[in-house]
């Protein structure tokens, strides 16, 4: 197993203080590009998310993905030199990411501004439930919360049942890719103001401008709602659920298949919609005057999503995509993790990797995106087991291997 990183980020050294997904998702997106990525853990079982869902031989299957190319590092924060140890290699790292609820770290001295007042170069990115100012900023926020709170939640589903979820973390993966954006944009910041801090402090300390990027849940799901905020503030419209349509453009929605599969089908442009209406043969509606527009549509979305319904259930899947491709309509299947492994442009794609675990079993991985023309993405190493870096990364730091075995004794690391 290689521990050498390579990629866009090489040389550039991130601290991970975080469990679970938010903080630990924006991290692997580094460490997959190169950055070396220092995992704080509790020595007492280390990160949740090693317990999370499936387990292989006591380890979650999601840890090996979540964690990849990361270094593990177990330090003991409610001691006074775990803390120590955290705030040395928070002080060497270009950019610290954290998602605890705020104020813990200042309690370890480890907040934004103890930081960087020894080191002006800090960037931190810290991602909670609902940042780190206002009324709600020291409640628990998790990311079904922030979903809710945002807006997502809101719209989905269909109009005459609750709001449902979307079958993932969303708000904690999206909030983790705003992470990514902030660290990269303070990072560049930081370069062209005097770049990495030279570790000296009074009139000989050179650094450039660090900052902290101060990402909320809810904030991160309200940045992808669309027009939502003017259309009611203009037109006092509030969006509703609409199912498996999109609301306003017709048509577009999901339907069944004669053999109970899901497609989806996108005939909303207007030559797409009378291409689909022909190949459903349904000329009446193709030539229809009335349905021409979009506007037009949207008054008779039933009669059309009833249509299209009435063609798709004489059509097995596959037939049904064929058709529909043919007449050039934007259509797909609503694909499993089975679809996925087998079909024909993720395998182009080379979008799953093999790898095998320590014991010498097998397993695939997703691959890493964005695809980079001349820096990809790589995994390097699976999930680390806890605290398998504890030696090489103290030991870089200075301590000894009479310190990092007192530091075992007591039960610091």
């Amino acid at each position: 197993m290689t521990q050498k990183n390579t990629g866009p980020l090489s040389g550039i050294r991130v601290l991970e203080l975080g469990t679970l997904i938010a903080g630990p998702f924006c991290s692997r997106m580094l460490a997959e590009f190169g950055a070396e990525v220092i995992k704080i853990e509790s020595p007492d079982g280390g990160d949740p998310l090693r317990q999370w869902r499936v387990l292989k031989d006591g380890t979650s299957l999601w840890w090996s993905v979540q964690a990849r190319n990361k270094k593990s590092v177990t330090l003991n924060m409610k001691s006074a030199e775990g803390q120590n140890i955290a705030r040395r290699l928070a002080l060497d790292a270009d950019i610290i990411i954290e998602n605890y609820r705020p104020g813990v770290l200042e309690k370890w001295q480890l907040g934004y501004a103890q930081l960087k007042a020894v080191n002006p170069a800090t960037i931190m990115v810290r991602l909670s439930g609902y940042g780190q100012t206002g009324p709600m900023r020291d409640l628990p926020g998790f990311g079904a919360i922030g979903e809710s709170m945002g807006g997502l939640r809101y719209v989905s589903g269909h109009p005459d049942r609750p709001p449902v979820r979307v079958g993932i973390s969303i708000g904690d993966s999206v909030a983790a890719l705003h992470g990514v954006i902030g660290a990269m944009m303070a990072l560049r910041h930081r370069d062209v103001t005097g770049g990495r801090w030279n570790g000296k402090t009074g009139e000989a300390c050179q650094a450039g401008q660090g900052q902290m990027v101060d990402v909320a849940l809810y904030e991160s799901v309200f940045n992808l709602m669309e027009s939502l905020v003017p259309e009611f503030d203009v037109a006092g419209v509030v969006r509703e659920r609409t199912g498996g349509a999109l609301p306003g453009i017709v048509p577009s929605n999901t339907y069944t298949t004669a053999d109970g599969e899901n497609i989806v089908i996108a005939g909303n442009g207007d030559a797409i919609f009378h291409r689909l209406m022909k190949a459903i043969q349904r000329d009446d509606l193709a030539h229809d005057p009335e349905l021409v527009r979009n506007d037009g549509r949207v008054q008779r979305t039933a009669e059309i999503d009833a249509a299209i319904q009435g063609w798709c259930d004489t059509q097995q899947i596959e037939t049904a995509l064929q058709t529909l491709r043919a007449a050039d309509v934007p259509v797909g299947k609503i694909y499993s993790v089975r679809d996925m492994m087998q079909d024909p442009q993720f395998l182009a794609r080379n979008m799953f990797e093999q790898h095998q675990f320590a014991d010498g079993s097998a397993v695939k991985l997703p691959a890493i995106t964005p695809k980079m023309s001349e820096t990809p993405g790589q995994t390097q190493w699976l999930g680390p087991r806890l605290g398998e870096h504890n030696h090489a990364v103290l030991g870089a730091l200075g301590y000894s291997e009479a310190d990092i075995a007192r530091f075992e004794a007591e039960k610091i690391i």
